[in-house]
């Protein structure tokens, strides 16, 4: 079952890591580092409401929306986040261009395979 992106979403309009969390079953503070913030950016409100913050997730949330349909599932698309390395990115992996501020580079990749290139 796909995760609906809505269900991540506050009535405010800012991201909630909650949804995604639950059915990846890890915790606050092991997403936070796997996207390069920190637990309390997760945690405390008036962090996880910060331009940067919400960026960050919603560039993470993006990536794996797009590797779930070829991942099979969302648990597939974040072992691929956090596991295979992009070798037209230096053999680095999602988790390390995003922690890194990279997330544009990895949605160029997967726009790029997307349109039939090569990995």
């Amino acid at each position: 079952m796909a995760l609906e992106i809505n269900s991540a979403v506050d009535r405010d309009g800012f991201i909630i890591a909650d949804a995604l969390l639950d059915e990846l079953h890890i915790t606050k503070r092991e997403f936070a580092h796997a996207i390069g913030l920190s637990h309390s950016a997760i945690i405390r409100k008036d962090r996880l409401h910060a331009v940067s913050t919400q960026q960050r997730l919603r560039q993470t949330m993006e990536i794996l929306k797009r590797i779930e349909p070829w991942a099979g599932s969302i648990s597939g698309a974040w072992s691929w986040y956090r596991t295979y390395p992009i070798a037209p990115l230096g053999d680095l992996t999602a988790e390390e261009l995003v922690s890194h501020g990279r997330a544009d580079d990895v949605r160029a990749y997967l726009s790029h395979i997307a349109e039939g290139g090569y990995a």
